[in-house]
């Protein structure tokens, strides 16, 4: 049975609190030992790339630049979406520390291994 959390992120910079929420709560569970996952898809793509979350910053809660690199150092990852990335041109060479792109076959075999999926929406 896995114990990774994925949580899902579907926002970029222009909803900077629903793209923030994802990684606060993901940082929380990695900060507590938690195998945790930001699974980033549509326009979320974009943070996991090199600089994709400079500037992004929701009044009230942390700056999403600084949470991004915390989640990192605390042991997180980023999954990119690989349907998502493509169309919008973006590949290996363009993603930041710790962000990975991955196909829809990674993230079923997860939640079929028992990994618990999270959503904001």
């Amino acid at each position: 049975m896995s114990e990774k959390l994925i949580f899902n992120c579907t926002y970029g910079k222009e909803e900077p609190e629903r793209a923030t929420l994802p990684f606060v709560a993901a940082n929380i569970a990695a900060t507590a030992g938690q195998d945790a996952v930001v699974l980033c898809t549509i326009e979320a793509v974009w943070l996991g790339t090199t600089g994709g979350t400079d500037g992004i910053a929701q009044p009230g809660l942390p700056v999403l630049d600084d949470l991004y690199q915390q989640f990192i150092d605390n042991g997180g990852t980023v999954w990119v979406c690989g349907a998502c990335a493509k169309p919008r041109g973006i590949g290996d060479e363009q993603l930041g520390k710790g962000s990975v792109i991955v196909g829809a076959a990674k993230v079923v075999e997860e939640v079929i291994a028992g990994a618990k999926t999270v959503a904001f929406a």
